[in-house]
């Protein structure tokens, strides 16, 4: 995250840059169409900050190092996922999740399931033979 905090007049400022998806005290989110056009054009020779000025982005308000950072960011995204990575979420309540490593056979998935059982019995008896201790405790105090 950010050193750097924003005023309300900074974040106006930003609110108004058509490629900026959100504004805090703290941090800019970009729009998904932005991020993918910046990938594209460092990738065709551009620097980072030439895209951010372009696009017009004042460089002393943001930080000079923060086109650098997001780049570096975004071209991992798009090297990894492809232009759909930038429009799905893949954090919070909108992501699948870890994917799994290894995919389960009926096999495992049964045995699983076996050894869930067993331990779930295993539970209600002890839960059972507390309950009648509990019980007999109650009777012994009366």
């Amino acid at each position: 995250m950010s050193k750097i905090i924003f005023n309300e007049f900074q974040m106006k400022r930003l609110e108004n840059n058509p490629h900026v998806k959100q504004v805090s005290d703290r941090s800019i989110a970009y729009h998904p169409d932005f991020k993918v056009k910046a990938v594209k054009e460092n990738q065709a020779g551009k620097s980072p900050a030439q895209i951010f000025i372009e696009h017009g982005f004042d460089l002393e308000m943001i930080g000079s190092d923060k086109p650098k950072g997001c780049l570096k960011r975004w071209r991992k995204i798009f090297e990894q996922y492809g232009e759909d990575g930038f429009y799905t979420e893949r954090r919070g309540k909108g992501s699948a999740g870890r994917p799994k490593s290894k995919s389960d056979t009926q096999e495992n998935q049964l045995k699983k399931a076996e050894a869930r059982i067993k331990y779930l019995e295993a539970e209600l008896e002890f839960l059972k033979k507390l309950d009648e201790l509990e019980r007999q405790a109650s009777k012994k105090k009366k």
